[in-house]
């Protein structure tokens, strides 16, 4: 797992390590490495109950700040009264977008990661225990704020989509080729803000995208006028249609988890021992 920015270790996959028998709050390199392939059996666990509920579950990712929530509560506007919702919220601290999704009338469980910074499997699995699926239609993650761990980890979702906003910059998929990679479809956020913004190019983001052998479709979004989101609901409704169908067939949708980026996680570094965190926790 990494080992440089203190995701290591999960309030989700805590117990894994602890079952090692850590000496002075570490633990060794080959159990780390174990880590991962138990996060995957986990998703297939995770996938295998989604498929059974006939729940489409869609990851969001994105760096901080850049709208995932603002996205969720349009939505859920549009939506709500032809199908049922839920929401899953990752982040360090605070229940603030879970607050937000519930006052739209969806249910919706927070997740506090504390040094973690992207969910995993194990954290999805616990957090299924406080939400019903049954009935459901839509299942949104809004994972931890972060361009690069969460586009590595298997949760059991069938989707990922990844938001760039344009403050951010257009070369934001160069920079950042593991979780743009990733990218089932990728929504270019707060397009309200382009006239302010010359030097944001939409057409760039996306040739940017396409250079990494990513064919995902693009959509421009934005939550403040609603520029985007019939395209965005589209989207959705197609990609319910299509898993459906899947599922009549005994088969079930993936999605583009990124080898590169679990390598990255899976890989001792130089160092012998990862130090434990006690400060990660999952809220209701």
């Amino acid at each position: 797992m990494c080992n440089t920015c203190g995701c290591n270790i999960t309030p989700g996959n805590r117990p894994l390590v602890m079952a090692e028998k850590p000496k002075n709050g570490v633990t060794t390199v080959s159990v780390l490495q174990n880590l991962l392939s138990k996060n995957n059996h986990q998703a297939e666990h995770n996938r295998a109950h989604f498929d059974a509920q006939k729940v489409l579950v869609i990851n969001l990712m994105s760096s901080p700040g850049s709208g995932k929530t603002a996205l969720l509560e349009a939505t859920i506007k549009r939506l709500r009264d032809s199908l049922k919702i839920a929401v899953i919220e990752g982040d360090l601290e605070t229940e603030n977008d879970t607050k937000r999704i519930q006052a739209q009338g969806v249910p919706a469980y927070q997740i506090m990661t504390g040094t973690a910074c992207h969910l995993d499997a194990h954290l999805v699995h616990n957090a299924l225990h406080h939400l019903a699926l049954d009935g459901l239609d839509l299942l949104f993650i809004e994972n931890v704020g972060n361009l690069v761990c969460p586009a590595s980890f298997d949760l059991g979702h069938h989707r990922n989509v990844v938001l760039l906003s344009v403050t951010e910059g257009d070369d934001k998929p160069a920079k950042y080729p593991v979780m743009f990679r990733a990218a089932d479809l990728m929504l270019i956020s707060k397009t309200d803000l382009l006239p302010y913004l010359d030097d944001f190019s939409a057409i760039n983001a996306e040739q940017n995208l396409h250079n990494l052998a990513n064919d995902a479709p693009v959509i421009e979004f934005s939550a403040k006028d609603g520029n985007g989101l019939d395209a965005w609901i589209t989207w959705l409704q197609s990609e319910i249609t299509a898993y459906k169908a899947l599922l009549l067939k005994q088969q079930t949708q993936r999605p583009k988890i990124q080898q590169d980026g679990q390598l990255l996680h899976a890989q001792p570094g130089n160092s012998k021992f990862y130090p434990v965190s006690n400060k990660a926790k999952v809220h209701k």
